[in-house]
């Protein structure tokens, strides 16, 4: 790691802050932290101690009352849980949870810290607006006033879509979901997350493979991997307690860890075989290992027959790919790869992890669905130890994913189709023309009147676009002109320059979040900015969803501190302010006219989200699992007696039916081994039933006890008819099926869980029982192919390997070939690829702002092969401009290491308030501002979208490196 600083960092003398203190004088580690409240060795007693983080005071323990409270730590997706420690309401103490099956007793550094992110100084502590330059503080009161008539005013001028509505990953399941049905009262599909950002590419890749988009299997099941295939992802920095599971199977099971990456990170120093590859060359590495796989006869060939569809086109494509071809192109040895692939044949099953290494690419959708196919190819799919780990980034992004906060889909995934809104607005209650009418028509190729509503809005990868680009060439009928940044970071975003030009562009510009993030200071702005506190998610009370797909229940901490508050009471004030707040709420209870009642919102999306069994959780049952993690076991999740025995930790989605049915959750996704009422499943049937003349169900394979033993389609009335069960559903399923199409409805669209419940008492998956398809006839590659980077320094590529031509999608034209044409190589020679650091999270906002944290990593870096840092002339530690082909460039410290390949230079992405070698210290709030700033990668990262999902380019852009 760099050095610490220990010559000073200078501050504003009128700044109140543990720096300012100091600003004349020296500050070394002990002066940091004393300045910090914390005592001396407090970050070394953490280590000590597996993250414990306790009040030493025993006297004043013994006369006052500690209650203890149960969190979920609010950094990466593991779910660790805080046991924090509350004295007269104020939180004094915390440790990990010894009982959670999920961190057992472990904390990583950022988890150990949690306290602070609600307690720090640091917050954004009221409500602001900037207006003659100046930060003012207004009240909430004026704040919703002046927002809400900005707002409507931009409405009636230029219609709902003018306003983006970004959400947030950090937003608990019931704020998530009420905030995209926030959006769809306003009228508007402008509305996303963090997900787009970080993993929609594996949702598109892995749903379209073999029916849902999510980590298949769970940290805890690794315990059973035999072999451990890591591909663009460091989880010993970005998902650290996630690792212990990992060392588990390496050390009891002598599992093989395999790591490829085109940095040497902090996992593969524990690796059995370290792969270094090209960035970008994700597809022609795993098919240079699947080539080994089929040249030698090792794949599962009666899984291949009984459970896939399409894995000869796969073979097809896999035979261009020699041990020479792929050594061409990834750099790889086919020596090495022949090794990797043995290992893989020999050691089953296997389980493969990626993160956003593998996602963030103009092909990552490719990327994700190779990875799939590998793990298809080997037969370790549905079973313990195998499976695809996806590790998520943020603590809800899964959750937040799957309550659809999403500019293409409704809650569950449920998509935009008429059908869609109709089953959404049964359970809303809502009548459909008044709901219809909230949203914008556009004339389409005909000239004939088309609803918005059905249209995919704006990704937040593109927002600025929406904002720069010309209302002719999209089909946003006018521009982006109020921005609304709802719990999330822009310095995490690409094409940094033009992302200031279009906050300058923009009417009005709202950051609702407990810190103000870098939207407050890197624009130029004098007026129009709205800065609203929001509470931490330890003030408020909701459930949460690992990366595994459990559910955990997070009790209030304290009350929220501050004038902050709660997400869902700003989104009551704001739908009190538009004149909507009684349709919205009308099947909501209200703890008071601003405050709709948690677990009542848990209820309404528990009505609506049969599609992956959000329905079984209820708030009691999740509660009841929290108090009792003692019971389950560490390994299988499952409840070993105690008062949830039988059921799996969190009641992983999805958890079939009505709480009532009592559905156990769902640990392993499509393991045919177990019943469907124990937790098993098929692979969905949502592909159809038959493609070019061959079959798509499954052949002769089927779930344990169930009554049809072969594949079969989804459940719908009409097949329970046919079969004759229907006489087994209830008069009141029958009536609310009869309600929505008699014949015709299906498991997604019964409100009563009838379908499901029948289905399942037979032993039957209610999405059917199909094969995986390795090929996507619907993308625009069905089979997963090689395309070189947009800004790519191997010319010789490209002829063979092109990009997309340029394309239309997401409302927005999208660049591709205009791009790859033009050579950037001779000017911008290095490959520039970005990732986590441990310390931090995210865009950083929040983990910079906290002195424990800040302490350990103060300088923004680049990391630069020896070989490149001689020939440029730069030394470890020097200043250096990185600059990108787009013109961004930023001024960082150099790091010379042998961690990043000759040609490649890495930079971590937590860093902020720093913008072209200026210092934005000055902008902030009076005390708002972080401990750390620095530069952010992404000004320098340049355009870049995947084909599918859009979402952004970081991995493997170019750019040149000087000496400052």
């Amino acid at each position: 790691m760099l050095r610490k600083k220990t010559n000073g960092v200078a501050r504003r003398p009128q700044r109140t802050s543990i720096l300012s203190e100091v600003a004349d004088k020296s500050v070394d580690r002990r002066a940091f932290l004393r300045g910090s409240g914390l005592a001396i060795g407090g970050l070394a007693a953490i280590g000590a101690m597996g993250g414990t983080v306790t009040r030493a005071n025993a006297q004043s323990a013994a006369v006052e009352a500690v209650q203890t409270v149960k969190s979920v730590c609010t950094h990466c997706s593991v779910g660790c849980t805080v046991v924090a420690e509350v004295q007269n309401g104020v939180w004094t103490g915390q440790e990990p949870g010894w009982d959670s099956p999920f961190n057992l007793g472990a904390h990583c550094a950022k988890g150990a810290s949690v306290r602070e992110h609600a307690h720090g100084e640091r917050r954004l502590k009221y409500p602001m607006k900037k207006e003659g330059g100046e930060w003012k503080r207004i009240s909430w009161e004026q704040a919703i006033n002046e927002i809400g008539d900005g707002m409507m005013k931009i409405r009636e001028e230029s219609g709902p879509d003018s306003v983006y509505w970004l959400g947030s990953a950090k937003h608990n399941n019931e704020q998530a979901y009420l905030f995209r049905k926030f959006a769809a009262y306003w009228g508007t599909n402008n509305v996303d997350h963090q997900a787009r950002i970080c993993h929609s590419t594996t949702v598109a890749g892995v749903a379209n493979t073999w029916g849902y988009g999510a980590m298949t299997n769970s940290y805890n099941d690794i315990h059973n991997s035999k072999a451990i295939f890591i591909i663009g992802g460091n989880p010993a920095e970005a998902h650290p307690v996630s690792l212990l599971h990992v060392l588990k199977a390496k050390e009891e099971n002598n599992a093989p860890l395999i790591v490829c990456d085109p940095r040497f990170t902090r996992t593969a120093a524990h690796a059995d075989e370290y792969v270094r590859f090209r960035p970008g060359s994700d597809v022609a590495l795993v098919w240079g290992i699947l080539w080994h796989i089929f040249e030698n006869g090792w794949e599962d060939k009666e899984f291949i027959r009984t459970r896939v569809w399409g894995m000869d086109q796969i073979r097809d494509e896999v035979a261009k790919w020699t041990p020479e071809e792929v050594e061409r192109v990834t750099g790889a040895p086919g020596s090495q790869l022949r090794r990797v692939a043995r290992t893989l044949a020999n050691s089953r099953p296997g389980t493969v992890i990626w993160c956003m290494g593998g996602t963030q690419h103009t092909n990552g959708n490719n990327n994700t669905r190779a990875y799939c196919i590998l793990q298809l190819a080997l037969g370790n799919m549905g079973t313990a130890g195998g499976g695809t780990n996806i590790f998520r980034g943020h603590d809800n992004v899964q959750g937040a994913t799957d309550l659809g906060v999403l500019s293409h889909t409704l809650p569950g995934y449920y998509g935009l189709a008429k059908g869609s809104w109709a089953h959404w607005g049964r359970v809303w209650g809502e009548d459909m023309e008044w709901l219809d009418a909230q949203f914008a028509t556009i004339k389409d190729k005909d000239g004939k009147d088309q609803s918005l509503q059905q249209l995919s809005g704006i990704p937040v990868s593109r927002w600025i676009d929406g904002v720069l680009e010309d209302p002719d060439n999209m089909d946003n009928p006018n521009k982006v002109r109020a921005m609304v940044l709802w719990g999330h970071a822009p310095n995490s975003q690409t094409r940094g320059k033009e992302m200031k030009t279009a906050m300058e562009q923009l009417d009005m510009l709202v950051v609702v979040d407990p810190y103000p993030t870098v939207s407050a200071v890197m624009h130029d702005r004098t007026d129009g900015v709205y800065l609203l506190p929001a509470c931490t998610q330890f003030e408020t009370r909701g459930s949460v969803t690992a990366s595994n797909r459990s559910l955990q229940w997070r009790d209030r901490v304290v009350e929220p501190l501050f004038e902050s508050k709660p997400d869902e009471v700003i989104m009551a004030k704001f739908a009190n302010k538009f004149g909507w707040a009684d349709r919205f709420f009308r099947n909501i209870e209200m703890d008071d006219p601003e405050t709709p009642n948690v677990e009542s919102i848990t209820r309404e999306f528990n009505r609506g989200m049969w599609t992956i069994g959000y329905t079984g959780q209820s708030p009691e049952r999740m509660k009841l699992h929290m108090a009792n993690q003692h019971t389950f076991d560490r390994t299988t999740l499952r409840a070993v007696g105690g008062p949830v025995d039988g059921e799996t930790y969190g009641l992983p989605w999805p958890c079939w039916g009505t709480p009532e049915m009592g559905h156990p959750g769902t640990h392993i996704l499509y393991d045919m081994s177990k019943p469907v009422s124990e937790g098993g499943l098929t692979f969905r049937a949502r592909f159809g039933v038959e493609r070019d003349g061959d079959n798509l169900l499954a052949e002769g394979v089927y779930s344990a006890g169930s009554d049809i033993q072969d594949g079969y389609p989804e459940f719908t009335m009409q097949m329970l008819m046919d079969l004759g069960w229907d006489s087994e559903l209830t008069d009141e399923e029958r009536s609310a099926i009869d309600a929505v199409a008699g014949a015709g409805t299906n498991w997604k669209t019964d409100l009563s869980g009838g379908i499901q419940r029948v289905a399942i008492a037979h032993e039957c998956a209610p999405f059917g029982n199909a094969k995986a398809r390795a090929v996507v006839w619907t993308f625009p590659d069905p089979v997963p192919i090689h395309r070189e980077p947009l800004y790519t320094n191997r010319r010789d590529l490209v002829a063979d390997y092109p990009t997309y031509e340029d394309r239309h999608a997401y409302r927005l034209p999208t660049m591709y070939a205009s791009i790859q044409k033009n050579d950037f190589s001779k000017d911008y020679p290095i490959i520039l690829t970005s990732g986590r650091l441990v310390e931090y999270e995210g865009g950083g906002d929040e983990t910079r702002s906290n002195p424990w944290l800040a302490e350990l990593q103060q300088d923004m870096f680049v990391e630069i092969n020896p070989h490149d840092a001689n020939n440029i002339g730069v030394r470890d530690g020097s200043q250096v401009w990185v600059e990108g082909p787009e013109g961004g460039k930023v001024k960082v410290m150099a790091m010379v290491t042998e961690r990043v390949g000759q040609g490649v230079a890495f930079m971590p992405f937590h860093f902020g308030g720093h913008f072209e070698g200026k210092d934005l210290r000055e902008n902030y709030p009076d005390g708002a501002d972080p401990y750390v700033l620095g530069e952010s990668t992404n000004t320098a990262q340049t355009y870049g979208y995947d084909s599918v999902t859009q979402m952004q380019e970081t991995k493997a852009t170019l750019c040149k490196i000087v000496a400052a």
